[in-house]
């Protein structure tokens, strides 16, 4: 079932025509009300094309770590600003997403920047994590005063993954240290560890700090 529906969504305007031809073979053939329902399915798919495009096959691709067939799946989206705006913001989220995984940080700071500008009420969750990874983006670009106050934000805004609510409680340890202010960082530790994360990375992480961060006064 699951090839079927992403071939309809891969080729899904060679469905549109085929439907269309159906349709006017039905007129010929004097069955109208056959051939409504297909010019309305045809509409229908065409209208899913613009508003929704292959997104979900994206996503798939990138949970699966496959960044070739997603990039390849996200260049099939011709019309961004198409997008019905939940779609859209998360079009950008994930073009940001392997612009960061191709080394491209300025594409990448602009596309999240627009998923964050993408204003909707079903994506409003999506900002905390939007900034955790504009703050991400930035400490790459070695912009660490503005990574700082990008993820103090995130936090604020809220992060419902507390995988990624633990990274970003390390990485302002971490920023905070780096400023001296000691106290600062280490309760961020704590609340990074008091998440207790399962990722490996993170994880890891906390292992390494823990061995240093009992050394640094405050």
């Amino acid at each position: 079932m699951k090839k079927i529906l992403n071939f309809y969504i891969l080729y899904r305007l060679q469905v549109v025509a085929l439907i269309i031809v159906l349709g006017v073979v039905s007129h010929i053939w004097g069955d109208p009300i056959l051939a409504w329902i297909l010019y309305f399915l045809a509409l229908l798919s065409l209208a899913l094309h613009f508003t929704i495009g292959t997104m979900r096959l994206v996503k798939d691709a990138v949970e699966e770590g496959n960044v070739d067939d997603a990039l390849m799946y996200i260049k099939k989206i011709k019309y961004p600003k198409l997008l019905i705006k939940p779609i859209r913001s998360a079009y950008y989220m994930l073009q940001s997403t392997l612009n960061m995984a191709g080394n491209d940080l300025q594409s990448a700071e602009d596309n999240i920047r627009k998923s964050l500008s993408t204003k909707s009420s079903l994506t409003g969750d999506m900002k905390g994590t939007n900034l955790m990874q504009l703050g991400f983006i930035q400490l790459r670009q070695g912009k660490t005063k503005e990574a700082r106050l990008t993820l103090v934000q995130a936090v604020k805004a809220g992060i419902p993954d507390k995988e990624g609510l633990a990274s970003v409680y390390l990485q302002l340890c971490s920023l905070e240290i780096q400023r001296y202010q000691n106290k600062a960082g280490k309760e961020y530790f704590r609340k990074a560890k008091a998440l207790n994360p399962k990722g490996k990375e993170v994880v890891e992480q906390i292992k390494l700090m823990e061995k240093n961060i009992a050394r640094i006064p405050g």
